[in-house]
């Protein structure tokens, strides 16, 4: 009797540790390598490290069949789209990586704790990319709003029913000339645009160009950059040293060629028309190549008398009239810009500055900032 008791304890212990146990054959099988899809999709992923939109993104899961590294596709998108120090802006960066729809349910929202059985759910707004800050370059709706004039000029003129304070929109051009600028008190006055002397010549830059360029930012104005024509330079020279000094930013206005004669310049070159027109074209349409912007054309009576009637209809013109209308100093020409004093004050400025008026009203002009072509009637 105690014989076949102990044999039947040996066996009841064997089988409990059977029951416990791996055997070899399931210890040794590996997963399988077949799949149903291109994606593995594991049925209940742990999330190892997560990060906002601002910062790398790592997704791994682990599956029962082993653990899963899911990358990304190819970036979809360009320059234009990523905003510095973010990762769409790190191209060749192992752990940067744009949005994808391989990891549209972790970028940017973090998984919930989900049961096992639960497939993750696919956040709709998590396949949108990030929206872009807002900035001056935003569309023209989202513009900073329009700052009513309230200038004072030291050589007032009476322009009658055509007065200048009957547009919405003023602003300035300015130079070393004025000096250290307020820009922030220009603003409050009624600036809502400036042109910056950036370049004259094939060799000469403004001192003050790239102090009044970030000043005007700042300060909210849209800002734009114009060049001095020198006659006695050619004009791909004068081109390129105009882009080689002026940045290309989205948000900036067109870039602006100031042709006149200079009684006070060491060039007393004055070319034929025909050369004239010739330069002028040559210049613009290197601008335009680089800037995607058609550049404006700023002029003085004498010059487009002798030069400019009749030119150029597809471009705009900023022109200089500080004794009377644009319309009686230049028939028949379409005008966007209209310089009307030169004299002006501001507390912002030291001395006078030259005030000028966009041609259009205040709709009109966010319409134009936003991409919209316009030559305004010469009335």
């Amino acid at each position: 009797m105690r014989i076949p008791s102990v044999v039947s304890f040996v066996l009841a212990a064997l089988c409990l540790a059977g029951c416990s146990s791996t055997s070899g054959v399931d210890a040794l099988q590996m997963p399988s390598s077949e799949t149903t899809s291109s994606v593995v999709r594991p049925s209940a992923p742990v999330t190892k490290a997560v990060r906002t939109v601002d910062t790398e993104t790592t997704v791994e899961a682990a599956s029962m069949s082993g653990a899963a590294r899911i990358k990304p596709p190819a970036p979809l998108l360009d320059e234009d789209n990523a905003r510095p120090g973010d990762e769409n802006s790190r191209a060749g960066d192992e752990n940067s990586r744009p949005f994808g729809l391989a990891e549209e349910e972790t970028v940017a929202f973090p998984a919930p704790n989900l049961p096992d059985s639960a497939e993750p759910p696919v956040e709709a707004a998590a396949l949108v990319s990030p929206p872009k800050r807002l900035s001056r370059a935003a569309p023209a709706m989202l513009a900073s709003p329009v700052t009513r004039y309230a200038f004072r000029d030291a050589k007032p003129i009476n322009f009658g029913r055509s007065s200048p304070r009957h547009l919405a929109v003023h602003g300035v051009d300015v130079s070393r000339w004025q000096g250290d600028i307020s820009w922030g008190k220009l603003r409050a006055q009624g600036a809502n645009f400036a042109y910056i002397k950036a370049t004259d010549g094939g060799d000469h830059l403004d001192p003050m160009f790239m102090r009044n360029w970030r000043g005007a930012d700042a300060a909210g104005l849209k800002r734009g950059a114009y060049h001095f024509f020198y006659w006695c330079r050619t004009a791909g020279e004068q081109a390129d040293w105009f882009i080689r000094n002026v940045p290309k930013v989205d948000g900036a206005l067109p870039p602006v060629i100031d042709v006149e004669w200079n009684g006070d310049s060491s060039c007393r070159r004055r070319p034929s028309r025909e050369k004239v027109l010739e330069k002028m074209q040559v210049f613009m349409d290197k601008l335009e190549r680089h800037y995607g912007q058609r550049p404006i054309i700023y002029t003085s009576p004498d010059f487009y008398r002798d030069n400019l009637r009749g030119a150029f209809p597809d471009y705009a013109f900023w022109l200089r009239a500080v004794a009377a209308h644009p319309s009686k100093v230049y028939p028949g020409r379409k005008w966007l810009f209209w310089q009307y004093s030169g004299s002006g004050l501001s507390h912002g400025v030291r001395g006078r500055v030259d005030l000028n008026v966009f041609h259009g009203d205040e709709r009109q002009w966010r319409a134009w900032l936003g991409g919209g072509q316009m030559v305004a009637d010469a009335d």
